[in-house]
Formats: structure tokens, sequence, C-alpha cells
């Protein structure tokens, strides 16, 4: 762990990391190159790219899983992985539930109407391990938005299998379609569509660096979540903090990704020298181990909470933790972090799973201007203004005398000749 206090903290680069998709020149270029392809040659480029990145050919059977497939994937679970899938969706549903959203009334005849878009696309990496509790955290707000058809994406494995868990949480959350791709050309077929692939309207969920700019890339040919970066966890403990609860936190983030960031800020440097030894020894015996050594883990040791706050707040957490004596009254200073998780119970992994709330959230420091995921991101707002002529009459003068300001007469003309 790199120790810093709050001045060598603000001084140093790692205080200000951010998501900087302008440095990665030849990723862009790979994922300009297929997001084209895929958008001009469609399923063609689709298989081709299956086939070089992910080792598996779909045939003309497609990327498509059958539906029997999906439908048995929940028999082939154990009894406890069921029961734990469906506790999580019940605990993220009921969550989500709660996030109503009704047509906003202004004056007489003003209104902004919410609706669902129609389909939504959700990626679900693969790789390093198989995450179906991001089908439930994607798939669940989608459909409580009342999205009519929701899909899923996800690489295969070089026989062209998918995670049964993945399979299992598709079923549960109730989603329609799940394909087998991966990478970059698995977003641009949801954002173009191809004839196999029917486009979608919002791509969401998180990916690797090509997922991430093939979102970029293909932004404004439909709507997308977030550019989000590798996870995240800020703890902010004072001295009365269990050493073991926080090293055990810190790992659980750095397990995911060797760039992922745990930071321990603390008013106590005789605790986090005894994380430091906690969690030292708490790795030596972790299945991901290399992984998490290999991870961004930093400790910053500040005079006082308040200027541990200042810390938190500037670097923007993903996940930020309180783990001090009263952290209801800490949170109330909480101005930039995706999830919050107070007390010394509340790890961020019960938030990962089966909290209730939306584990995917903004990185790398986007919590300033962005939100988790949630029912609003497959919601889509439309203003409406019903107007009579004792409106006309009312905004008639400013109306003409701005378009007048602006150089544009024929908006003038517009409202005039209803006069004339």
């Amino acid at each position: 762990m790199k120790r810093f206090d709050a001045g060598s903290w603000f001084d140093s680069p790692l205080s200000r990391r951010r998501l900087d998709l302008g440095e990665l020149a030849e990723e862009r270029a790979t994922v300009r190159e297929i997001c084209e392809r895929v958008r001009t040659e469609g399923d063609a480029a689709l298989r081709e790219y299956t086939k070089r990145f992910d080792g598996w050919d779909p045939g003309d059977a497609g990327a498509r899983v059958s539906g029997e497939e999906l439908r048995h994937a929940l028999k082939r679970l154990s009894p406890a992985n069921r029961d734990a899938l469906e506790f999580a969706a019940r605990r993220i549903r009921e969550f989500h539930e709660t996030q109503v959203f009704d047509p906003v009334v202004g004056k007489p005849g003003l209104k902004l109407l919410t609706r669902p878009v129609r389909r939504a696309g959700l990626y679900v990496p693969g790789g390093r391990a198989a995450y179906p509790s991001t089908v439930l955290m994607g798939a669940i707000p989608a459909r409580v938005a009342g999205v009519t058809e929701v899909v899923v994406a996800t690489p295969p494995a070089p026989d062209g299998s998918v995670p049964v868990a993945i399979l299992a949480a598709a079923a549960i959350a109730g989603v329609d379609e799940v394909y087998r791709m991966g990478g970059a050309q698995a977003i641009a077929a949801l954002a173009y569509g191809t004839a196999a692939v029917p486009r979608v309207d919002v791509v969401a969920g998180p990916g690797n660096v090509y997922v991430v700019l093939a979102k970029k890339e293909v932004f404004g040919a439909v709507g997308i979540d977030s550019l989000a970066g590798p996870t995240e966890v800020l703890i902010v403990a004072d001295a009365g903090a269990r050493a073991d609860y926080i090293a055990a936190d810190l790992a659980s983030q750095l397990e995911h990704d060797p760039m992922a960031w745990a930071v321990l800020v603390t008013d106590s440097a005789q605790l986090a020298d005894r994380v430091e030894e906690e969690l030292s020894s708490l790795v030596r015996g972790l299945e991901r181990a290399e992984v998490i050594g290999a991870a961004h883990c930093c400790t910053v040791v500040v005079k006082d909470l308040e200027q541990a706050m200042e810390v938190a707040n500037d670097f923007a957490p993903e996940h930020l933790e309180l783990i001090v004596a009263d952290p209801g009254a800490l949170s109330a200073k909480v101005e930039n972090a995706g999830a919050v998780f107070l007390g010394p119970f509340a790890p961020v992994a019960l938030g990962d799973y089966v909290a209730g709330p939306n584990h995917t959230l903004p990185t790398a420091g986007a919590a300033r201007f962005s939100s988790p995921l949630g029912v609003y991101t497959f919601l889509k707002r439309t203003s409406v203004a019903s107007l009579n002529r004792g409106d006309l009459d009312l905004l008639r003068e400013a109306c003409v005398a701005l378009a007048r300001l602006e150089g544009l007469t024929a908006h003038a003309h517009a409202v005039e000749v209803r006069f004339e």
C-alpha cells in the first residue's frame, strides 16, 4: 500500500485518476474499424470477429441462445444458487420499483411526459469471471421501466457455451433474448442491428476497454448508460474501525481487476498500520492474490474526518464506505460518490449482490456528474405544449422580438401569420 498525507495525495497524479480514452489511439482505431464493419457488413463481420476474439464460430445457427436452453438454465443450477439469485432479484426489484417518475406538469398546457425505450441491450462481461448479478442489475430496472424487449449480449466460451448462471439470471430477470457475442462487435451489433440481431435503443452494462470505447463510438446511434472504468472503493475510517473489516473490503474490490482502485482515508496512522498488516496477511490466502497485488491500493492519513471527506469528494469514488463512530452524520458531507455504505456492517460486497441498489455505478470520478444505473436509464422524456389563442396572444410579442434578435425572421413570421 502506498501511503500519503493529504498534501502529498492531492499533489499525486493518483488522486486525479480519470478515464482518459484519448490516450488509447491504437485501441480506438481498432474499435472504430470493428464498429464500422459490423454496421456495413452485419452478421458476416460479427461472425468473423466472434471467431477471431472468442474462438467460436457461430455458424449458420447464429449467436442467439435457444429459448429452450434459456428455459432449462434454472433447472441446471443448484437449489442454493437458484435461491440466492431469486433472493437478490427480489431485493433489486423492490428497490427499483420505488423509482417512479410521474408526468411533470407546468403552467396550463405544458407537460413533460416520461416513456420507456422500446428495446434495451445489456452487456454482461465474461473473461475473468461470470457475472449473473450484472444481468439482474441491468434487466430488472429495464423491466420495471416498462421496456418492451430486453436482450443480453455476453461473450461465449470457445465451445460456444454461456455460463449457466448467466442464463439462469436472464430467465429470472425476464430477459427476452441472449446473444453469444462479446467485445466491441457486440456493442456495434446492438447499436446498429444486423439481420440476426435487431438494434436496440439503449445499451447498458460494464465491460473492458474495448467495450467502453465501442459505447463511445456508437453513442448517438444509440443511447448508453455510461463509460465505465475499473472498479474502485474508498473507505473513510476513524481510529475505532476494525482493521480486518477494512482489509477485507479493500481486497474484495481489488480482486475484480488489476486496474482496480482501493483507497483508505483515515485520521489514525495506527489504524493505517494495522490495515496494511491485515491486508498483507489476508491476500496471501486469497485465490486472486495475483490480481489484488497488481491493483492500485493507497492509504491517505489526514488530520481529521473533515479533511477525509475533502479527499473523498475530490476522488468521487464508485463505492464509498464510512466506517466511523457516526456514519450517518458524516454522510451529510458526501457530495460525490456512486454508492455510499454506512457503518461496519455494510460492506460493498452486499451492494454488489443483494442489498438492492444498483451495482452499475459511475467510476473514474464520473460520480461528480452522473448516477447509478436505474429505471431512469431506460426512460426518455417528451415535452408537450397545448396552447390556445389566448396563449398565442400572451407569448407573441416576446417570441417575435427574440426571433428577430437572432435573425430568424421565418420564426417571427410563423407567429405573425396567425394574426393576419
